[in-house]
């Protein structure tokens, strides 16, 4: 597997100190770079994680996915352009941008921009967040997640399972396809939704504490109008989370508690009980809206055929300080 990780995101905005606010006092990033017309965060010791410009029309600008050096890198390169796919190796000048050694840059059937790098540079300093929190899960699985609304999901399957490598965890079939895919042990680093449009649909931040969720969704609930889903949990990957509106009109999901999947011997499955086992109600649509409607009868009927997921390891700060396990 030629991908290991979501190394970064960039966002293209004119609300960059809305994003600026958002970030740090809502999700607890560090903000690290406060220019004109951008803003770049911090998540753990990574020099950044998200980078929010205000060039272009507002929501995705692009996904840096991590390889492991720059042999990979060059392989990939070779396989895309073998595939026909143009390929951009990058200049330095953005390079440094990105803070990575090495760039290159293609395009997904959609038009949507990634990039892939190798080599990214490494604070000395330590990660400050922006409120207290105990930090984000990434590591080796990466910033998190994120998650492309598509119009149909059977012209860009082939490109990500078949020629950038991406392994399919699960899929659903309604009320609309879904597939999810992971490149390391994090239960997705990427999905797509066939919702019949284009663009970001979410990206995902994993942190360390349950608590760290709740205190985030009381935070949320104190904004109008920026809490999207309400606090649920999902049914693939169990993570316990809730999701925001951001200031470009996408959804950044904000959770705990996600299982995590091993890759050498995971059977990719199709799975029936909806996307949540409960919760997860989406009041940023009106009440009678069809998919709202939908949602919710698929989350009672999972809960009516008994349908749970395992807990995961206790997350409880109290017996952590008993116990000396910090």
């Amino acid at each position: 597997m030629t991908l290991s990780s979501l190394g970064y995101i960039g966002i293209r905005s004119s609300r960059t100190d809305e994003w600026g606010t958002f970030a740090t006092r809502l999700l607890g990033m560090q903000q690290i770079d406060k220019a004109a017309g951008s803003r770049a965060f911090r998540m753990d010791d990574r020099k950044q994680r998200l980078l929010v410009t205000d060039d272009g029309t507002e929501g995705l600008d692009f996904m840096g996915w991590e390889v492991a050096s720059p042999e990979a890198l060059d392989a990939l390169a070779g396989r895309l352009e073998n595939a026909g796919v143009a390929v951009r190796l990058e200049a330095a000048g953005l390079a440094d941008q990105r803070l990575v050694s090495r760039l290159i840059s293609f395009k997904d059937p959609d038009g949507n921009h990634l990039e892939a790098f190798c080599s990214p540079e490494i604070a000395t300093d330590p990660f400050v967040p922006g409120r207290p929190i105990s930090g984000f899960k990434t590591g080796a699985l990466g910033m998190g997640h994120a998650v492309l609304h598509v119009e149909n999901i059977d012209i860009l399957l082939p490109f990500y399972r078949d020629l950038l490598g991406f392994k399919v965890t699960d899929y659903g079939m309604t009320p609309y396809k879904l597939y999810f895919f992971h490149v390391n042990g994090r239960h997705h680093s990427f999905a797509m939704v066939g919702s019949g449009r284009k663009g970001l649909h979410h990206f995902m931040v994993e942190l360390q504490s349950l608590d760290d969720v709740g205190q985030g969704y009381d935070l949320a609930q104190q904004e109008k109008d920026r809490l999207a889903f309400t606090l649920g949990r999902h049914s693939n990957d169990h993570m316990m989370s809730f999701y925001a509106n951001s200031p470009s009109g996408f959804f950044v999901e904000y959770g705990w508690g996600a299982r995590e999947v091993e890759p050498a011997t995971w059977e990719p499955h199709e799975t029936f009980d909806g996307p949540s086992y409960w919760g997860h109600e989406r009041v940023h649509l009106p009440e009678d809206a069809p998919v709202r409607i939908k949602m919710r009868e698929m989350r009672l009927d999972a809960a009516e055929r008994g349908m749970r997921a395992p807990d995961p390891v206790p997350n409880c700060a109290w017996l952590d300080s008993v116990t000396g396990n910090k």
